[in-house]
């Protein structure tokens, strides 16, 4: 099929037959081919993207590329053949039924067409025949490279003229080893006269000039294959069977077959747009969490910034406070109170000096007589002195601690 096949393509194990379908569209390719292999045999299927029909053939004998090429005894080197598409040539396929018509345009449909008015000869370099047997009903598939080979030349004038130098130590005259007649080319008693044509243009090749007689050889180039029409589908391997070569069926199982298929194709379109409308709901879903979340931070921005603003705020609210303390301290000569200038209230709290405690006297209550009473111990008698320790007792007096109170404060 070259030079007109994705060639690039690189197939895995875990590709399936939907993935090069979805590819062959930007790839431009028109034709599937796929060999399969089970256990009644081989099988080829031909399939039109993108939308059918689906060819299926049964290979019932086959040689690759690789054994025809090997069982040649001259091998040629058939690389430079590939850069053009060959010619399609198709035998026998004249009936009028469907499927022959069906498959005849299939098989042209594969290789570009040639527009015979403007081909150059020298870019047709193979041709793929087809033909088919009607009463075995077997597909003959072959592949052959062309060459054209000038006639009349001698063997020595032939290799001179493919720019060999040719082996002259047994001759005495070039003439000689250009007329002697046991140098004549050994294929020219083989050609057969159907096979020499009239050239309208002249040639790549050396001894093929225009309006000259040259023979058109043909050597195969493989692969070969013996095929036959099974089955003839539409769309890719799923749609309804047109044609098939084993199993005929009645009206009423063709309806059947038909009404199964269409309703299988109404659930595929119910899926799909079931799964469109999910996809747009939870896209929605999607684009409204986004805006939620947008939101979110847009707020969680908002109040960092305003904290980073009540902190510089703070900062120079105690920055003025810091001033004011040194201007009290310049104007009044003297330490303020801390909760004059406190930076976290607002309204200072005005709090009265603490004022000394006047000292108790040690005396009791006054007798009859106007005298102060002196305590000395408990009236009762009780032997135990509870008195101050100024006077024996085991307490310190409550001025002590009135005293240390007030110089404290």
């Amino acid at each position: 099929m070259e030079p007109f096949t994705a060639s690039s393509v690189q197939v895995k194990k875990r590709n399936s037959v939907k993935d090069f379908i979805s590819v062959s569209g930007p790839l431009h390719v028109s034709h599937l081919l796929i060999v399969t292999n089970t256990q009644v045999g081989p099988y080829l299927r031909i399939m039109r993207t993108p939308k059918g029909p689906t060819l299926t053939f049964r290979i019932h004998s086959y040689s690759l590329c690789q054994d025809i090429l090997s069982s040649v005894k001259k091998q040629l080197n058939a690389d430079k053949m590939y850069k053009h598409a060959p010619l399609i040539v198709l035998n026998n396929f004249t009936s009028d039924e469907n499927h022959m018509k069906l498959m005849a345009t299939m098989f042209q449909n594969m290789f570009p067409t040639i527009n015979v008015t403007k081909v150059s000869l020298s870019d047709i370099k193979r041709v793929v025949m087809i033909n088919y047997n009607t009463t075995s009903k077997l597909i003959d598939f072959r592949h052959y490279g062309i060459r054209v080979v000038p006639i009349g030349v001698s063997k020595g004038v032939k290799k001179i003229l493919q720019s060999k130098v040719p082996n002259l130590a047994r001759f005495q005259d070039v003439s000689e080893f250009l007329t002697k007649p046991g140098m004549l080319s050994e294929s020219e008693v083989e050609d057969d006269p159907n096979s020499h044509v009239t050239l309208p243009q002249t040639l790549s090749s050396r001894g093929n000039i225009a309006q000259s007689k040259s023979s058109v050889r043909l050597f195969e180039l493989g692969p070969r294959m013996t095929l036959q029409l099974i089955k003839i589908e539409e769309g890719l391997m799923d749609g309804e069977v047109m044609f098939h070569e084993l199993v005929h069926k009645t009206e009423e199982e063709k309806r059947a077959i038909q009404k199964r298929i269409a309703q299988r194709k109404r659930l595929k379109e119910e899926r799909k747009r079931t799964q469109e409308q999910n996809k747009k709901r939870k896209e929605q879903l999607k684009e409204e969490h986004k805006k939620k979340s947008l939101a979110g931070m847009h707020k969680k921005q908002k109040v960092e910034a305003d904290a980073i603003m009540k902190k510089h705020g703070n900062d120079a609210q105690s920055e003025a406070v810091d001033d004011d303390v040194q201007y009290y301290r310049e104007e009044v000569g003297e330490e303020p109170q801390p909760e004059m200038f406190d930076p976290n209230n607002a309204q200072v709290k005005f709090r009265p000096p603490k004022l000394p405690m006047k000292r108790k006297s040690p005396y009791g209550k006054k007798d009859n007589a106007g005298n102060k009473k002196f305590k000395r111990g408990n009236q009762d008698g009780d032997k135990k002195n509870k008195g101050g320790k100024k006077f024996g007792g085991s307490k310190k007096v409550l001025g002590s601690k009135i005293r240390k109170k007030s110089q404290r404060n």
